[in-house]
């Protein structure tokens, strides 16, 4: 079976792009690179599929691209091109947020729509929820964004359950939980935590460090898209976490354990748009499609630390 995967050398992209290979799949991957980090640890990411023989790569803006020629070979999508981050959403960069993540996703869409697809996996992000007191989150819970980057990627849910309710497209939208591990994002708390304690430098904490979070192993994620993209009910909205809600320090206290190193931590006043608490409900995930994550914090970190140590002149 052939896929299309959008967004392909970032973090989940390229990740998921590997598993499916091993699990047998031929991949189209599509990206256009966009800068808001390095090209150079997004060619890194795809350096190993670009070796595969089931692997074809396409570099173009998903605004852009001729959907109809990828679509017409493939079987199913997982569309994970999105720009992301919270804090950068504000201001002048909201156009791009708007463009690629509404835009790009309805045009995606639009030429899904004319093809016979077995399942569109979508890519959305626990962000639609924003603060809630509703603890564990379910699906049903209010979604009240509290950043621009939140707005679109609910915005961009809606349009895939208009397609499914008005077309008919099979799409499926994965709420992800703070995905961590190896390739994440030189932008990401986990990643700018490892890399600070490993060279002395200071973490800055927004707020006091008591927020929560709910945080998922690259692996974990990776796998919720193949099972959902097998068994996921179309129309339907899932949760995709880790299994366990954390305070923030508590993980900066696992990091100093792992690296074996103290943090130079310097607190600063809490960001716009940074939900204070994040804890997801997955037994819908687990009923209808087997989601179990497998991976806790303390094991994930350890292993993204054992990969940063190898890679982390390229990756920070």
């Amino acid at each position: 079976m052939k896929v299309l995967v959008t967004g392909v050398s970032g973090f989940i992209g390229s990740s998921l792009s590997e598993k499916l290979l091993d699990e047998g799949f031929q991949v189209i991957g599509v990206d256009s690179f966009f800068n808001y980090y390095p090209r150079e640890i997004k060619e890194k990411n795809l350096e190993y599929l670009l070796s595969q023989p089931g692997f074809e790569f396409i570099e173009d803006d998903i605004l852009e691209v001729d959907w109809g020629n990828i679509l017409s070979e493939v079987e199913g999508v997982f569309h994970q091109a999105a720009i992301a981050g919270v804090r950068a959403s504000w201001g002048q960069m909201f156009d791009q947020y708007v463009q690629n993540n509404i835009l790009g996703t309805q045009r995606l869409l639009e030429a899904c729509k004319e093809e016979s697809l077995k399942k569109v996996v979508y890519a959305s992000s626990s962000s639609v929820y924003g603060d809630t007191d509703e603890l564990p989150i379910v699906e049903t819970s209010p979604t009240n964004p509290v950043s621009p980057y939140g707005v679109t990627k609910l915005s961009a849910e809606h349009l895939a359950s208009l397609y499914f309710k008005g077309y008919g497209v099979p799409t499926v939208s994965l709420r992800y939980f703070t995905v961590y591990g190896p390739r994440q994002r030189p932008d990401m708390a986990f990643h700018k935590f490892i890399s600070a304690v490993m060279k002395g430098e200071k973490i800055e904490i927004y707020g006091n460090g008591e927020q929560t979070r709910d945080f998922t192993y690259i692996d974990d994620a990776v796998l919720a898209n193949i099972q959902a993209f097998k068994k996921g009910i179309p129309g339907e909205v899932y949760n995709i976490g880790g299994g366990s809600r954390i305070k923030l320090m508590d993980t900066i206290r696992i990091i100093e354990e792992i690296v074996g190193k103290e943090a130079n931590l310097v607190f600063t006043e809490p960001q716009r748009g940074d939900a204070s608490h994040t804890f997801s409900d997955v037994s819908k995930a687990q009923a209808d499609f087997g989601y179990s994550p497998k991976t806790d914090v303390k094991s994930g970190l350890k292993k993204h630390y054992e990969w940063l140590k190898k890679n982390i002149e390229i990756y920070s």
